[in-house]
């Protein structure tokens, strides 16, 4: 997997947070590309990837994602100095908390 990949897909889902209030009227979220080229449909299903680490800070919320592949190289990989295989993918996504008006 490409720094690149992982980049640019930070950066998709920090563009869809900050465009989280505005409503997008029947577009189908895997049709957004993000500058330079890397769309959602390369990371299709993500929603359902098993969850390796959190974060959280004052700002931010974070979750890194990985999918099936990723998770059958843990032990393995990267360790050993070798790249990931082609079709190991992870995604990090970030969350802006908002206080619950009622607390």
């Amino acid at each position: 997997m490409r720094k690149t990949q992982i980049t640019a897909f930070v950066f998709a889902a920090g563009f869809l947070t900050v465009l989280g209030g505005i409503t997008f009227a029947q577009q189908d979220k895997y049709a957004l590309r993000v500058p330079g080229g890397l769309a959602f449909s390369e990371f299709k299903g993500y929603e359902g990837w098993q969850v390796v680490a959190t974060s959280q800070n004052a700002k931010l919320i974070a979750a890194i994602l990985a999918n099936p592949e990723v998770i059958g190289l843990l032990g393995r990989y990267p360790g050993n100095g070798k790249p990931f295989p082609d079709g190991a993918k992870m995604a990090k996504i970030h969350w802006i908390p908002k206080k619950n008006q009622r607390f």
